[in-house]
């Protein structure tokens, strides 16, 4: 990826941040970013997936996923094999706290990242009674919204607003939005 050393000194000094895009970053064939060296050093990073048009889904959880996955491979690659102290690895919950917390920091925002009094009513929740989910909720429900990932939320509240009820989106027509999009990616292939 595009920086070194010396670069991620200096993000840390001035407080900037990087928004990692694992999915894009490989489908595009742009280089891997150095978030371990990133955090080590102080630097905010959060998680994004970086357009529909070089990362498909926008799936965030697999986002979270793929930047966990790719993190230990490439620990394993560096340190010549899987490190025997798994806390150098990228854990679930390191990789939800970029998504979260980690992505508020790189906005410069205090009222996300974290559901507290005073912030805004962000969160989701996944039904972990099906089969996906099997087994593994039951020995780390959190970690499983990670390894297990989801396809679909069960809601969706943002700023205190349902967005996605009993895993249906609340606020929009889905099959127009499909019809429009398919519309204008045609345009968009065709120009």
């Amino acid at each position: 990826m595009g920086f070194n050393d010396a670069e991620i000194a200096q993000y840390a000094k001035t407080g900037s941040g990087v928004a990692h895009c694992p999915s894009s970053n490989m489908r595009l064939a742009s280089g891997i970013a150095p978030i371990k060296k990133c955090r080590d050093a102080g630097v905010k990073v959060g998680l994004g997936v970086d357009g529909s048009s070089s990362n498909d889904c926008s799936h965030l959880l697999a986002e979270a996923r793929m930047a966990m996955l790719l993190a230990r491979t490439l620990l394993s690659e560096t340190e010549g094999g899987p490190p025997e102290d798994k806390k150098q690895w990228m854990s679930a919950r390191d990789v939800l706290e970029i998504a979260t917390i980690g992505g508020a920091a790189v906005l410069g925002r205090d009222d996300i990242g974290s559901l507290e009094i005073g912030k805004r009513a962000d969160f989701f929740t996944v039904n972990t009674n099906q089969v996906a989910f099997a087994g593994g909720s039951m020995v780390d429900p959190v970690a499983s919204l990670v390894f297990c990932t989801p396809q679909n939320a069960s809601y969706t509240v943002v700023d205190g607003r349902i967005i996605v009820k009993d895993g249906h989106i609340e606020t929009l027509d889905l099959p127009i939005a499909i019809e429009k999009l398919n519309k204008v990616s045609r345009q968009v292939m065709n120009a």
